[in-house]
């Protein structure tokens, strides 16, 4: 079945035929992670798999958003250092990084690692970045390879800046007290008003078993989201890491770091609109059924549901404290203190309360226990 024109880029309007298709293939209803996943990374079509620029530190230069790598390198330089122990504790020379981006932590990382590093291995689904990533990293060519997928069996260290956030979510909605899942319609109807702006995605609500991982108080309307494939990734990495282990008598430790809050926070009873947004050109707007694919689609990080799907894979939770915690913590302010002052400033918007520094946190995983130097002081493992 072919639709009318939605756009005038071929790949967009590709992609709108695939969920449309996609919509109707399952019945007419689509839940919410599914389509998700298709508007980020239907293969040369979704955000992260199609041309447009993403990264960078303003909307002039074509992109969406600015992650901590770009904003200094100071990110990467000081998080270095907490890899370099965890490799030396888990006795491997190998790291991995997850939705590496622009490369820009990767070469961070590797600049500053040095022959620590035999192997940096990056698994990313999408074939622009991968070549924006080649670019960047041509001065470690020789260290640096790329996967789609995890092997069977892993050891070393990961990590992971702002990757489970853009995980697929189901979102659940209370409505006068009766839990929905909701999902993604296509209103052929709205086709002809296509041209005033109009999606033909639009919002349904199906009754669900569904529930949040802890009771939301109160009888008021509550949208909020379920982390299933974020939950799933964890335990997956688990066993990755224990048949690693197995396999080499070599362990492994993940530094996973995102914003979001502990599941007390997450659904808290004020927080009736869940967290779900989308960024496109530095501008946040809420609404991801409009210009799909050529804008980011998130959701804030439920740190208890992380911490709790890798316990019950085997892992253990080494550590659990906000970015401005763990950065101080790893060195970042030493440095600092003879650096350019547009250095300063942009290092400092890494750890302010108002800018990343509270919003963001890093949780630790391992395959044993240790304590790393980033939750010397600050450690929040008790709120999860």
């Amino acid at each position: 079945m072919t639709i009318p024109q939605l756009s005038n880029d071929p790949g967009q309007q590709a992609l709108y035929t695939l969920i449309q298709r996609s919509i109707a293939n399952a019945g007419g209803w689509l839940g919410f992670d599914r389509f998700m996943a298709l508007a980020l990374y239907a293969p040369g079509m979704g955000y992260y798999a199609n041309s447009l620029r993403k990264f960078g530190l303003t909307p002039e230069s074509g992109s969406d958003f600015a992650t901590a790598p770009e904003m200094s390198k100071h990110f990467g330089r000081t998080l270095a250092h907490q890899v370099a122990e965890a490799l030396q504790v888990t006795g491997t020379d190998e790291v991995w990084e997850f939705g590496a981006g622009s490369g820009a932590l990767a070469l961070q990382l590797l600049d500053s690692l040095g022959d620590s590093v035999r192997r940096y291995t990056i698994v990313d689904l999408s074939g622009s970045l991968r070549e924006r990533q080649q670019e960047t990293l041509k001065a470690h060519a020789h260290k640096v390879q790329w996967v789609d997928a995890l092997p069977e069996q892993l050891s070393g260290v990961v990590v992971g800046n702002e990757v489970l956030d853009a995980m697929p979510v189901q979102l659940l909605v209370r409505k006068a007290g009766v839990w929905h899942e909701r999902g993604v319609v296509w209103n052929a109807d709205a086709l002809s008003q296509s041209q005033a702006g109009v999606s033909p995605l639009q919002w349904e609500d199906r009754v669900t078993d569904l529930r949040p991982p802890m009771e939301v108080p109160g009888e008021h309307d509550y949208l909020t989201e379920i982390h299933s494939q974020a939950e799933a990734f964890v335990a997956t990495l688990a066993d990755r890491f224990k048949a690693g282990e197995a396999a080499t008598g070599k362990g492994g430790a993940a530094f996973l770091i995102d914003y979001g809050f502990p599941e007390s926070e997450y659904f808290h009873p004020q927080r009736s609109m869940g967290t779900l947004m989308c960024h496109q050109l530095h501008k946040a707007d809420s609404d991801p059924l409009a210009d799909v694919g050529r804008k980011d689609i998130t959701a804030h990080v439920n740190f208890t549901g992380v911490a709790l799907a890798a316990q019950d894979a085997g892992l253990n939770v080494l550590g659990y404290t906000t970015q401005a915690h763990f950065l101080i913590n790893c060195g970042l302010l030493p440095p600092l203190v003879d650096a350019p002052l547009d250095e300063k400033s942009m290092a400092q918007k890494l750890i302010t309360e108002h800018e990343m520094g509270e919003l963001f946190k890093v949780v630790a995983l391992g395959t044993t226990e240790w304590e790393p130097m980033g939750f010397a002081q600050g450690d929040r493992t008790y709120a999860l």
